[in-house]
């Protein structure tokens, strides 16, 4: 096999002793400089990946994935409805919920918070609540017995844990001989949950629905009904083919819809990320550039001789090229294989630097969570390593097309 004669010489040249040591400096930090950046974008992606994942798993394992709900009054017929929407066959369950908001008092603390009124039964079968319970079960939330189950954020706050007592007030008014009062009533704390997620672990409390019916006096009526579906993804779907089959006064909504701003945030924010870390690594590969004008300044004579031997201006510009490519992709080869070993260790090093810091870089009451999680996708390695080569690729042009423009008499003059 007949290899070109144009790649043995970039080869070479790659290769060889140089008289300039600075040359060989600036390559060097070429490669880096690429390895570096290539690692770093993949790390970053990585890792908005697995918090893009992590924020829709933890969202969903609470929300659901679609609500049937009227405003106002609430749903009077619900189970006729939770029996429609079950017979379609992507609904793998169905609960019903009564929601509001209350107001929690332990001594002289006081807290706002979101109130839900679940079955503990069916709502297990469309939420992960129960697998997250830290003390108690949901199985505890016996009707007519006013027993409540806190986040743990939120029980901190108040200081109480299982078998206190604490105030819950909602802002529905009460007429008594005393004038008018918030409506008020004393439950026993039963459970305590920790989802890990900063939002519902500190704004959110669980009680029977049958109780919390009776403190918004919605007799038989709920607030909606929650789905479950076999493909969250297919939720948009799911929502209008149930719609089409309920009554008009009935309004759907599924997840996308619900949470769809803090989604597109994330989606935004990673698009600009991966924009800004590519400029980085496209500075990195154009140090290629200076590398190889500074080689083309030395390799004058040579030009020159291959071109009186026969190479056209095209060989010697596929010479350099070839050159600077390679540091392209030697940076890359080692940018990729320390990107993905970091992707994949991330959630084990970021534990160690916060043990040796003594700093924890996640504040769950801002960052929603309080590890960091990493998530590697083949697509992203490929777009990354691509745009590198080509970004290494396209720096050699200038240099190479100077080094084809080489006139023979002028280079070989003083030599």
């Amino acid at each position: 096999m007949r290899i070109p004669y144009e790649l043995l010489t970039g080869l070479r040249y790659t290769r060889a002793k140089r008289r300039n040591h600075f040359i060989s400096f600036i390559s060097a930090t070429s490669m880096i400089c690429i390895a570096l950046g290539v690692a770093t974008l993949i790390v970053v992606l990585s890792v908005m990946n697995g918090f893009e994942s992590e924020m829709r798993n933890r969202i969903l394992g609470m929300a659901s994935h679609a609500t049937i709900f009227r405003p106002g009054p609430g749903l009077d017929n619900w189970q006729e409805l939770a029996k429609l929407a079950a017979q379609n066959p992507k609904v793998e369950a169905t609960a019903p919920y009564v929601e509001g908001e209350a107001m929690l008092r332990e001594g002289g603390d006081l807290s706002g918070t979101l109130l839900r009124g679940i079955d503990p039964t069916a709502e297990q079968t469309v939420s992960e609540i129960g697998q997250h319970m830290k003390a108690g079960k949901l199985e505890d939330l016996k009707p007519g017995e006013f027993d409540i189950v806190l986040g743990v954020e939120l029980a901190e706050q108040l200081g109480v844990d299982v078998g206190d007592k604490i105030d819950l007030m909602i802002p529905l008014a009460s007429v008594t001989p005393a004038g008018i009062l918030p409506r008020f009533r004393r439950f026993n704390v039963v459970g305590i949950f920790q989802v890990g997620m900063y939002e519902f672990d500190r704004g959110l409390v669980l009680i029977n629905i049958q109780d919390a019916a009776a403190l918004y006096r919605m007799g038989d009526r709920v607030t909606g009904v929650r789905l479950k579906l076999h493909d969250l993804f297919e939720a948009p779907t799911v929502a209008r083919e149930i719609a089409q089959q309920l009554p008009q006064l009935v309004y759907i909504s599924d997840w996308t819809r619900q949470h769809a701003n803090f989604f597109r945030a994330v989606a935004t924010e990673k698009t600009v990320m991966f924009l800004i870390l590519s400029m980085l690594v496209g500075i990195a590969a154009f140090n290629i550039v200076s590398t190889l004008v500074m080689v083309v300044q030395e390799k004058q004579a040579d030009i020159a001789i291959l071109r009186t031997l026969g190479a056209t201006p095209r060989s010697i510009m596929v010479i350099f090229m070839m050159q600077g490519s390679i540091i392209g992709i030697v940076g890359t080869v080692f940018g990729v294989t320390l990107g993905v070993v970091l992707a994949l260790n991330v959630e084990t090093l970021v534990p160690l630097l916060q043990a040796a810091t003594g700093h924890q870089f996640l504040d769950p009451s801002i960052y929603y969570i309080s590890n960091l999680p990493s998530q590697l996708t083949a697509p992203d390695v490929v777009r990354i390593s691509l745009l590198s080569l080509a970004l290494g690729l396209l720096s050699t042009l200038y240099p190479a097309w100077r080094a084809s423009r080489v006139l023979p008499a002028e280079a070989l003059r003083y030599e």
